[in-house]
């Protein structure tokens, strides 16, 4: 599997995917002021600013899964439900690792919801460390919003 640039085209199935992995993953564990929030609509603004820093797996037209960079952070990492168990995250995970490597970053980070526990099992067998607790300032359409995360952190390897 090779990840590649997304395309402007797969925006809306993009956010189709985020928003409905978001809820799978988040809804339960989250604050419910947050999961309402969080509409299809904001989850469509913020794919379409950032479009330039995602990353792709799937054919074009369908694509299984995501992962969008930030910096020096993996912002967004998402695989389709119907993917999940077949390499589509390990590629993925180690395409935006590559990523952010060639942008020179030593330490890359992600932040995982505090009770996501299926992400933070997979991210540390995909080598990520859980480096501390800490408050992530999240905007949203009514304001910023404070949510306790777990910090994950792994150091990449020098390119």
């Amino acid at each position: 599997m090779i990840a590649r640039p997304a395309e402007p085209s797969e925006s809306n199935l993009l956010t189709r995917l985020w928003y409905d992995g978001w809820q799978d993953a988040h809804a339960a564990v989250v604050p419910a002021a947050l999961t309402r929030a969080r509409t299809l609509e904001d989850f469509a603004e913020r794919m379409s600013a950032s479009l330039a820093d995602v990353r792709v797996i799937g054919p074009h037209g369908a694509p299984l899964g995501f992962a969008m960079l930030k910096g020096d952070e993996l912002y967004q990492f998402y695989v389709a439900s119907e993917a999940r168990g077949a390499g589509v995250a390990a590629a993925l995970i180690a395409d935006a690792e590559a990523q952010l490597s060639e942008r020179g970053i030593e330490t890359a980070w992600l932040a995982c919801a505090v009770g996501n526990s299926r992400a933070a099992k997979f991210y540390q067998k995909s080598g990520w460390y859980l480096a501390r607790t800490m408050i992530s300032h999240l905007d949203t359409v009514d304001g910023p919003f404070d949510l306790e995360i777990w910090r994950y952190e792994k150091l990449l390897a020098r390119r």
